[in-house]
């Protein structure tokens, strides 16, 4: 199917994309991601002429479908959203002359729909697998042995993430998750403060330590985010805990970061720091999508689009899972748009069509 055709599809996939946000979807709620689950493999079998399979592991749905065998091409994603149930009566899906809005459009239900169409545009579509989890805004943990087994049977993923101010996802950073917990010992702070050891300021020394862990020259942040301590105003806090989100582009700097972790230690007499966590995803390097990528420029100069630009981004994936396994992979192949997790976030529906057939085109490119 052309380009021209896939655009007077473009209302069928505005359509589609309601459907999928006016299913709600948190990634904490089972029973409403089984509810989309089956509507995710409805919608892809009214576009494609083939119902997805739902299959759960750890209580946590999937749907996928597999084009014939051996599988050569994974196209990858999610429908689980970081909006609790009941946003879409604050945040209902609009269409306001083409700018669709409401929770999870841009991350990442249109890119869902985009890709049904492009696979029912593939003049082919033998050797094409497709695999949407439900966990991937919490870690992916119970989909993670289904995303390595299909990684290692194709030769490329492609994940359907929305992309970056229009460019496509060339390289991501490795993430790490770790929460600090501060034990001290509580005291009357007007009595006798000195018979306390107060976590918080030990909180403190360990915000300062965490910032001279960063090395924003080699691209490692480490940023201290959720934090709370003490029970009352006038007790000298006996607890405290913070949550720390670490970004690097390196192995060897995601594990730097890990060993100074493990290494912190309280500073004030009596006080106990502990760590939990580790790293969540590693890196996936530009090397990984360098030929993907190379393929793609070529796609949409053959559709006369507009040339395509690649970009590295902080931001975690499964797309980091399946270039772990060392399987070519691209990732920003879904909705142009933007406001992923904002009140503001957006898909351009004029762009549906286009990014549809490039996916086509990569696909049937790959095939071959």
């Amino acid at each position: 199917m052309s380009l021209d055709a896939l655009r007077t599809q473009e209302m069928q996939m505005r359509d589609a994309v309601r459907r999928l946000v006016e299913t709600e979807s948190p990634s904490s709620d089972g029973a409403a991601l089984r509810r989309c689950a089956e509507v995710v493999a409805h919608v892809g079998e009214q576009v494609m002429g083939v119902a997805g399979e739902v299959v759960e592991h750890d209580g946590v749905p999937q749907v996928r479908w597999r084009f014939g065998e051996p599988s050569r091409v994974l196209l990858l994603g999610h429908f689980d959203t970081v909006w609790p149930l009941g946003t879409l009566q604050r945040l209902p899906f609009t269409d306001s002359g083409g700018r669709l809005t409401g929770p999870g459009v841009f991350d990442m239900k249109a890119g869902i729909v985009q890709a049904f169409f492009a696979v029912a545009a593939l003049p082919s579509r033998e050797g094409v697998e497709i695999l949407f989890n439900a966990d991937e805004e919490v870690g992916s943990a119970s989909s993670r042995p289904a995303i390595g087994d299909a990684a290692r049977r194709v030769a490329a993923v492609l994940v359907l993430e929305p992309a970056h101010d229009g460019a496509l996802k060339v390289a991501r950073k490795g993430v790490s998750m770790y929460r600090l917990h501060v034990e001290g010992r509580a005291a009357h702070a007007g009595l006798e403060p000195e018979k306390g050891v107060n976590a918080t300021v030990e909180l403190a020394h360990a915000i300062l330590s965490l910032q001279r862990m960063a090395r924003p020259d080699l691209g490692t942040t480490v940023t201290p985010t959720v934090a709370a301590a003490g029970t009352a105003i006038n007790v000298v806090p006996a607890a405290a805990r913070l949550d720390v989100d670490v970004r690097a582009l390196t192995p060897e700097e995601q594990e730097r970061v890990d060993d100074e972790m493990r290494d912190l230690a309280a500073s004030l007499p009596g006080a106990r720091l502990t760590v939990e966590g580790g790293p969540d995803r590693p890196p996936f390097p530009p090397r990984v999508a360098r030929d993907l990528f190379a393929r793609a420029v070529e796609a949409a100069a053959r559709l006369g689009i507009e040339p395509l630009r690649g970009v590295e981004v902080g931001g975690g994936s499964d797309g980091n899972l399946t270039a772990a396994e060392g399987t070519p992979t691209l990732d920003g192949l879904g909705a142009v748009g933007g406001g992923a997790h904002a009140e503001d976030e957006h898909v351009l529906a004029h762009t549906m069509p286009e990014r549809a057939a490039l996916l086509a085109e990569l696909v049937a490119d790959l095939l071959r």
